[in-house]
């Protein structure tokens, strides 16, 4: 559990100027993939000191990116250096892309046993070979091209992943050449529910649990339109039997959040409309967990940080923190007050900076 010092320490760096998340040096390891490697994917990764992993974390990158430069730019290792999970950065190559872009409008590169798909299912396999991370605790993100991969993932080995979270991403198996990937990125020609639902069905025969899905879509994003965000949805609620309006609707940290729960209150399909943000992901820097890049937004809000929280790799940063403060209290002459209009968290980190000369 980190000490009010560290907390401290990381807060006073993140008002300062950092250098871009690309230019960061990464502690990314390179994975020697045991089985085919059909999409001819690199592979990347980092897990903490432990014999067997609970969990492991599938990161995808956006074009013109890397997978250390999103690593750096989204904060994931940290976060799992801290909690103690694994992640895995598949990155494309130039060769498949020139913009390095996952091929989410190739019908061979998102179809199960095949290309750029099956390559990432062989990553997965070899971490929890060689890292005994568990197999029912494997999860999927990513960003634009990436979060469209993300959701071929999602569809083509449901069997594999528990959940997946796509930022900026598009409907699984709605374009087939790149004029339709453009047409679709705008929202032009995208197809009813009924087409988007069986599109999933189809992919492949699965009789088991469907994993859970979190759209993550910024409200000025020209890049790919919001159209896409509410396809995603469209899409998944046929399997998880979630049609109509939202059971959940509220704001999370100033941003319109909403989710279709199942029959067990368990939320299935989430939606984050990051309003005013265009197309990245979105970022907040304070909380020690991700840089601002290109494509990597500080708006105030950390996908990073909300996505592990869903998925249980990570506790309420909010009881986390509490524990921490009150730690450090139960040590020193600080003292929490509870919310009755007496001091509370935020002042009692505003007083600490300030004794630090952190902050006048």
């Amino acid at each position: 559990m980190r000490r009010i010092s560290d907390t401290i320490e990381r807060l006073a760096r993140y008002t300062s100027p950092a250098p871009s998340a690309a230019s960061q040096v990464s502690k990314l390891a390179q994975l020697q993939i045991m089985g085919p490697n059909l999409g001819k994917l690199l592979g990347w990764y980092w897990t903490p000191d432990a014999v067997k992993l609970p969990a492991l974390v599938v990161v995808l990158h956006g074009c013109t990116q890397t997978a250390a430069g999103y690593d750096n730019g989204s904060g994931w290792s940290r976060l799992a250096e801290d909690y103690g999970f694994a992640v895995l950065f598949p990155e494309q190559t130039r060769q498949n892309n020139p913009n390095l872009c996952f091929n989410w409008f190739q019908t061979e590169d998102i179809t199960r046993g095949a290309g750029e798909v099956r390559s990432i299912r062989e990553m997965v396999a070899t971490m929890i070979g060689a890292h005994g991370v568990d197999p029912r605790r494997v999860y999927v993100t990513g960003l634009s091209a990436g979060g469209a991969m993300t959701n071929a993932l999602l569809a083509a080995y449901p069997d594999v992943f528990a959940g997946g979270a796509i930022i900026a991403g598009l409907p699984y198996a709605t374009a087939a050449t790149v004029p339709e990937a453009f047409d679709r990125m705008r929202g032009h020609g995208l197809p009813s529910p009924v087409v988007l639902q069986n599109k999933i069905r189809e992919a492949t025969r699965h009789d088991g649990a469907w994993p859970t899905v979190a759209v993550w879509q910024g409200t000025a994003d020209k890049t790919v339109v919001r159209a896409n965000a509410r396809a995603i949805i469209d899409q998944w609620q046929g399997v998880h039997g979630v049609a109509g309006e939202p059971i959940v609707s509220h704001v999370v940290e100033g941003h319109a959040y909403e989710a279709w729960t199942d029959r067990f209150g368990r939320a299935v399909i989430e939606h984050y409309q990051i309003s005013g943000m265009d197309h990245g992901t979105p970022l907040d820097a304070t909380t020690g967990y991700g840089r601002a890049a290109p494509y990597m937004l500080d708006v105030g809000i950390s996908s990073t940080v909300h996505i592990a929280r869903s998925w249980g790799l990570t506790p309420s940063f909010e009881r986390k923190f509490a524990s921490n403060m009150e730690a450090h209290a139960a040590s020193s002459s600080v003292h929490l007050r509870g919310p009755s209009g007496t001091e509370g968290i935020q002042e009692v980190i505003e007083r600490a900076m300030r004794s630090a000369g952190l902050m006048k």
